[in-house]
C-alpha cells in the first residue's frame, strides 16, 4: 500500500539524504570494483597493443618482401630483356656481314667470269 501524505519535510528531508547516500555508496562500490579490475584491463590491452604490433610488423615484413621479390623479377625480367636485344643485334650484324660477303663474292666470281670471257676473246681474235 501507498504511504500516507502526511508525512513532514523533515522526513522527505530524510528520504532524499539517504537515497543520495545509497547512490554515493553504489557508486563508490562500482568504482572500487573498476578499480580493482584496471590492473587487469591494462594488462590486458597491453597483450593486445603487443600482438597487434607483432602483427603490423609481421604484415610490414611480408610487404617488404614480397616488394622485394617484385623488384627481384622486374631486374630479372629487364636483364633477360636487354640479353635478348643484344643477341637480337648480334644476330642482326651476323647476317647484315654474311649477305655482305655473300653478295662481295658474288661479285668477284661475276667479275672473274667477265674476265675470262674477255680474254677468251683476246685470244680469239690473236689467232
Amino acid at each position: 500500500m501507498r504511504e500516507f501524505k502526511d508525512s513532514k519535510f523533515s522526513d522527505r528531508l530524510d528520504k532524499a539524504q539517504k537515497a543520495r547516500a545509497e547512490q554515493l555508496a553504489k557508486a563508490r562500490a562500482k568504482m572500487q570494483e573498476l578499480a580493482a579490475g584496471a590492473e587487469d584491463r591494462a594488462k590486458e590491452r597491453a597483450t593486445i597493443a603487443a600482438a597487434r604490433a607483432e602483427r603490423e610488423a609481421a604484415r610490414k615484413l611480408q610487404k617488404e618482401a614480397e616488394a622485394r621479390r617484385v623488384a627481384e623479377e622486374r631486374a630479372a625480367t629487364e636483364t633477360a630483356r636487354i640479353e635478348a636485344e643484344r643477341l637480337a643485334i648480334e644476330e642482326r650484324d651476323r647476317a647484315a656481314n654474311e649477305e655482305k660477303a655473300m653478295l662481295a663474292k658474288l661479285l668477284a666470281d661475276q667479275k672473274a667470269a667477265r674476265d675470262a670471257r674477255y680474254a677468251a676473246r683476246k685470244t680469239r681474235g690473236r689467232k
